[in-house]
């Protein structure tokens, strides 16, 4: 992962981290980018990981200087820094951030949507009304290193997500001028069915294939038992 990394990453750049929560994370790119001692990042994610673990670890190190996120929720370093007036923040409702990045890899410069609209989320943004209804405008996203995580990938580049993993990923993959993806397998050529391949690796400029993979549970529940209905005696 370190060797993936090497030339790409700098003191301010902006950088897309894919994942849902803690699945799907590029965990060994994540542990490399903390290693290379970049500082005052910009951190486009859904979420900032958790204490001690994902991008959590960076903010540990205080080489985060803003994010660009939706939730937030799971990391109490990240809610003490931001109170503290010591991490920017930029919220974004979770479907926006989503078309934000797609339409910053895709080269659209911005798209209007009803969500937002009134809140606080449309402070300082134009607005226009359509149709009856109030629209925010939202600006593309794109970042100077995009780090994804992939299931499996072949030696071109082409990935294909399981589940989960694909809320962030594809889109990011799409959107980073330099995308680098991290996969638990690493296969040959042709050995992809091209009807299940997700990002194309006209869009990945190096692989890895990662190990010791965590997956952590973020926030473990467990549903009690129901009690069994007592058995009527006739």
């Amino acid at each position: 992962a370190r060797s993936a990394l090497a030339g790409l990453t700098r003191d301010g750049m902006t950088v897309m981290s894919g994942g849902f929560g803690l699945c799907g994370i590029p965990e060994n790119l994540i542990l490399a980018l903390r290693d290379s001692g970049a500082r005052n990042l910009t951190v486009i994610s859904n979420n900032a990981g958790v204490d001690g673990f994902g991008l959590g670890l960076l903010l540990e190190t205080r080489q985060i200087r803003k994010m660009v996120s939706s939730y937030v929720g799971e990391n109490k370093e990240f809610e003490r820094q931001y109170l503290a007036k010591e991490l920017e923040l930029e919220f974004n409702p979770q479907g926006t951030l989503a078309e934000r990045i797609r339409a910053g890899g895709a080269g659209i410069y911005g798209f209007y949507t009803r969500t937002g609209a009134g809140t606080v989320v449309a402070e300082g943004k134009e607005t226009r009304e359509v149709d009856g209804g109030t629209f925010v405008l939202e600006t593309g996203l794109t970042a100077d290193l995009a780090i994804v995580k992939a299931w499996k990938g072949d030696t071109e580049g082409n990935l294909v997500y399981r589940k989960t993993a694909r809320n962030f990923n594809p889109m990011m993959a799409t959107a980073g001028r330099v995308t680098v993806a991290e996969v638990e397998e690493l296969v040959e050529p042709g050995t992809l069915d091209p009807d299940h391949i997700h990002t194309p690796g006209i869009f990945v400029q190096r692989i890895v294939r990662g190990g010791s993979y965590e997956k952590r549970i973020e926030q473990r529940t467990v549903r009690k038992k129901a009690q069994a209905d007592p058995v009527e005696k006739s």
